[in-house]
Order: C-alpha cells, then structure tokens, then sequence
C-alpha cells in the first residue's frame, strides 16, 4: 500500500523553511518595534521591512507547497502558528505602543485563538476549510496592520490615522463575523456528523 503524499514529502523541504523563518523573524520585528521606542525612525522602517517580508513568505511558502506538493503534517500544523505570532504580535505591540486599542487587540486575538481551539475540537468530525471570507479577513488585518507600522503621520498628518482606523475598523468586522461563521460551521458539523453515526446504528 503506497503512502499518502504527506507521508512521502520530506518534512525538510523549502516551503516548511520558510514557515520556519517565519516564526524566527516575529522576535527579531518585536525588537525592531521596541529598539524604535515611537520615534518613527530606522528601526520602526526595519520592523515594517521585516513584517512585509514575513508577510510575502507566508504567501511564498503556501505557492511552493501547492505547486510543488510539499503539502506537510508539520507545514500544516506550523504554517497558521507562525501566522497568528506573526499578526498577534504586530497588534499586542502597537496596543503597548498606545497606537492601537486595547479591546481592538483583544478581540481578533480572542477571536484568532478560539477559531484554532475550536477547529481541534472538532476535528473528530471533520475538517473546516478556510472560506473565502477567512481569507478576506486576513487580508484585511494584514493591510490594517501594515497601514498602522508605516510611519506616515508625519507626511499626511491626521489623514494616515483615520485612513488606517478605518480598515482596521473593516478588519474587526469582518474577523467578528468570520469567526461567527466559522462557529455556525463547527455545529453544522457536529451535529452531522452525529445525524451520520445515529443512521449507522
């Protein structure tokens, strides 16, 4: 009986490198943001360059996977980690910065962090796929994110706060009602999954 191709795939291979690089340069922007201390000078532009990067392996390492099948155990389980280091720690550090609220923080980790529990849980009775509205979201709180590091005050002034605000404000909605799907999903699940089980009694 031949292996599936996860099985077969080394778990070295370069897209799960990059995943790895990932994770390594979540330290290295935090110390950037920290080094900078609000003065929006080197180290902030070091620390935009290095979420950006971060950002394009998270897409880099995804292409290669699927076009190469480097589609790991390992790549599965560590690629959504480094993600949610990654975005988890732009929005803790700008909120510690006090360029960005608290409960803004609070609520997409809160609601980042449940959707991972929940998925585990469920994963008994099947797998949730990301939706599109999930990859929407990450996009925005990508671009919210990224729009809050960039040091533009002082070239549009209050321009650049409120043109941020507002898609993080789009980021909020759209990661509340995403995660609110992805609830409605897990019990659509579940109870499918036990309608299937009660039929096969």
């Amino acid at each position: 009986m031949s292996n599936s191709p996860a099985e077969r795939v080394p778990t070295l291979n370069i897209a799960n490198v990059l995943t790895v690089i990932r994770i390594v340069m979540v330290p290295l922007f935090i110390w950037f943001l920290v080094a900078d201390d609000g003065r929006d000078g080197l180290f902030r532009w070091l620390a935009v360059a290095t979420f950006a990067v971060a950002i394009y392996t998270d897409k880099l390492d995804g292409d290669l996977a699927r076009s190469r099948g480097l589609i790991t155990d390992f790549g599965k389980i560590a690629d959504p980690i480094a993600d949610k280091l990654l975005i988890g720690s732009a929005l803790v550090m700008l909120s510690i910065l006090g360029e960005l609220w608290w409960w803004v923080t609070i609520v997409i980790l809160v609601r980042e962090i449940g959707i991972t529990i929940m998925r585990f849980v469920v994963i008994r009775y099947g797998v949730m796929a990301a939706s599109r509205g999930g990859k929407l979201k990450t996009v925005i709180q990508t671009l919210a994110i990224f729009l809050f590091l960039l040091p533009l005050t002082s070239w549009l002034g209050d321009w650049a706060w409120w043109i941020s605000a507002t898609v993080m404000a789009a980021a909020v909605v759209i990661t509340v009602v995403t995660g609110i799907d992805y609830v409605l999903q897990a019990i659509r699940l579940r109870a499918g999954a036990r309608g299937e089980s009660g039929r096969s009694a």
